[in-house]
């Protein structure tokens, strides 16, 4: 069974309360919930794992080497500022999803710019807690191609 590391950065712990007109009335606990239930339908393992600090996200990233196929990535803010995190990204050498619960591209503009991305198979954007299901079902196809 294909292992997925959810990996989510910072300030996500906060959903739920945290401008719910941008980031939706679910918890992180629920979209964690909702996307282990999606793992076992797909087949997939789901491991899930939030810090608000860079380097534990970095951490992570290093650590799914051992054990991962795959990880749906919401990097938050570091999206836009953090070179070590896309670094890490590159090395590890596993197929990365971008996602993010809000349409980045209909605020304001700093979040245009992703320093993530160009080194990520994909990304998803504006669809809720729905962007990480939509990942999932992605990641599926990137792993039995």
């Amino acid at each position: 069974m294909p292992a997925i590391l959810v990996l989510h950065g910072p300030n996500l712990n906060l959903l739920g309360s945290r401008e719910p007109e941008v980031y939706g009335s679910l918890t992180l606990k629920e979209i964690n919930e909702r996307l282990a239930v999606a793992g076992v339908e797909l087949g997939l393992e789901i491991r899930s794992f939030q810090s608000n600090s860079e380097g534990a996200l970095i951490d992570a990233l290093h650590q799914a080497r051992n054990w991962a196929d795959g990880v749906l990535f919401n990097p938050g803010g570091y999206t836009h500022t953090s070179v070590a995190l896309r670094d890490a990204v590159a090395a590890i050498g596993l197929p990365v999803i971008e996602v993010h619960l809000s349409n980045v591209y209909a605020r304001e503009e700093f979040r245009h710019q992703s320093l993530i991305s160009p080194v990520c198979s994909g990304k998803i954007v504006g669809f809720g807690w729905r962007s990480y299901w939509l990942g999932l079902q992605a990641m599926v196809h990137l792993l039995s191609e």
